[in-house]
């Protein structure tokens, strides 16, 4: 499914290079807040932090 979006969002840019400056202009606002990062950081080591602490529990 994510290969889906992915290959979509893509294509989107593509088609659209306009939409090029205006995605890149968004990801710079949202990197510049430091809540944005640490719920990023967050959602990406979640499921590594998860396996390792299962991994102590067995």
């Amino acid at each position: 499914m994510m290969r889906l979006v992915f290959g979509a969002i893509l294509a989107l840019l593509v088609l659209y290079p306009a939409l090029v400056a205006i995605v890149l202009a968004a990801l710079a606002v949202a990197v510049s807040q430091p809540a944005v990062l640490a719920f990023a950081a967050g959602v990406w080591a979640w499921p590594r932090i998860t396996t390792r602490i299962r991994g102590w529990a067995a």
